[in-house]
């Protein structure tokens, strides 16, 4: 990126989209403030898993070593029949570069925080924004604030997008998902996913001991969106009761879980007005079954700090940023909402998605990262 040093940017927002775009807007010399409702830079007890895409773009902005240092280096995804604990099948992932890694969120929130202290990046915790105008000003505390640029990353229910957009119709999926983390021995770096009918598990490491649970299950009792609603992890082992031993000895050291409703939102048609831009799920909510919600918000944020950069006016940069980046974005949301029914099969389609796996797996053991490339060996830095 070259230098625009006279620039302003105010980031609603410090969540990893945010963090990732106050650092880029940062190391292109823009004045960057970002501005944080929570007392701390922190994050939900959880993991997530970064993909090469999203690497690639953490990587330029500097924080390639950390992240090496930090995060957990995946070794496969591995699809398991539920029930008996066998695996289907599993797709290798030590080819890949960079590599794909389990992190816990904390763990990223820091380094990102660290990342954008370095560069000189302003933040303001604790802070309540109040009105926002469609030029991009917005009241903070008893001033009125005034950026060249204001950036969106406040999230599923933004306060910015319905500047621009019509008021959001999601819908519940008809899924509810858990989220939780329990202490292990050792397990290998893979991301398992225990597939039954009607429902499915995802584990995997995130260092510490830590192995990282999301559980979705089809039913028809709505549940809130948002992942701070406590629930009785005895809900959690019941819904997984039928499986197998190994499903049920990891869910027996749960002691605390969340459970949120999975609504599906429209992509924003419009990502900008004036001098405001979105990103991240502010722009485009997405479900947890393709592991993309964090990589498609670093995407965005580096995209947007280098189309700004490039383009002096913004007039001009914000839609470029927005046609650069929608049509990806909503190929990634499809994609998911995909792999939302191909976990829940039951019954002959079951039988006979679990025999195509196994045979993949074996006769074309490539194919699971080749029918991906579109995804993972995308590269914004280029």
């Amino acid at each position: 990126m070259r230098f625009n040093t006279d620039r302003n940017v105010a980031i609603i927002g410090g969540g990893i989209g945010g963090l990732t775009a106050a650092l880029a807007f940062a190391q292109s010399g823009a004045s960057v403030t970002v501005y944080e409702q929570a007392p701390a830079l922190t994050e939900v007890g959880a993991g997530l898993q970064i993909t090469p895409n999203g690497m690639r773009a953490l990587d330029k902005l500097g924080l390639g070593k950390a992240l090496a240092a930090s995060g957990i280096a995946a070794d496969a995804v591995v699809p398991t029949d539920a029930h008996s604990g066998k695996p289907i099948t599993r797709f290798d992932l030590t080819a890949q570069s960079p590599r794909y890694r389990f992190f816990h969120r904390a763990v990223l929130i820091d380094i990102l925080g660290r990342g954008c202290e370095a560069a000189g990046v302003r933040v303001e915790l604790g802070a309540r924004i109040g009105e926002v105008r469609p030029d991009g000003s917005f009241q903070h505390g008893a001033d009125r604030v005034k950026p060249d640029l204001t950036v969106g990353a406040d999230g599923l229910h933004s306060t910015l997008r319905p500047l621009m957009n019509k008021a959001d119709k999601p819908f519940f999926t008809g899924q509810v998902a858990w989220r939780a983390l329990t202490k292990v021995n050792a397990v290998p770096p893979v991301a398992r996913i225990w597939m039954a009918k009607g429902r499915h598990l995802v584990t995997y490491p995130i260092g510490n001991n830590w192995l990282n649970i999301v559980a979705v299950q089809e039913r028809g009792q709505w549940a809130k969106e948002g992942w701070h609603h406590p629930d009785d992890p005895g809900n959690l082992r019941k819904a997984f009761a039928d499986c197998s031993w190994e499903v049920k000895s990891i869910l027996a050291e749960v002691t605390h879980v969340n459970l949120w409703g999975l609504f599906r939102h429209p992509v924003a048609q419009r990502w900008h007005t004036g001098s405001i831009a979105l990103l991240g799920d502010a722009a485009h909510p997405t479900l947890p079954f393709l592991a993309q919600g964090a990589n498609l918000a670093i995407e965005d944020a580096y995209v947007l700090a280098r189309t700004c950069d490039e383009t002096a006016d913004l007039q001009a940069a914000l839609p470029s940023y927005q046609s650069k980046r929608r049509p990806r974005v909503v190929r990634a949301i499809e994609a998911a909402n995909s792999n939302a029914r191909n976990y829940h099969l039951g019954g002959v389609k079951r039988r006979v998605a679990h025999l195509g796996l196994k045979t993949l797996g074996t006769v074309a053991p490539n194919a699971f990262l080749n029918r991906l490339g579109w995804l993972y060996d995308h590269d914004v830095t280029a």
